[in-house]
């Protein structure tokens, strides 16, 4: 189970990150409305990303209290 929890946090990080990526990319060509819009998925992905490995960190530290 831990290893599904951890997995869905790696997907989330990537996820952010690409959509940062994107958002610079959009930046750097002066579409800054399409920036501003990717920036914000971002930032939504971000907080998943961090949800999932908050759940992933206790459900790990459950595992080890019951080794």
């Amino acid at each position: 189970m831990p290893k599904e929890t951890h997995t869905k946090a790696a997907e989330a990080h990537d996820t952010a990150a690409k959509a940062h990526r994107t958002a610079a990319e959009h930046h750097g060509k002066g579409d800054h409305a399409t920036a501003h819009e990717h920036s914000t998925k971002a930032h939504e992905h971000s907080g998943t990303a961090h949800k999932h490995s908050t759940e992933a960190h206790g459900k790990s530290t459950q595992q080890k209290s019951k080794s």
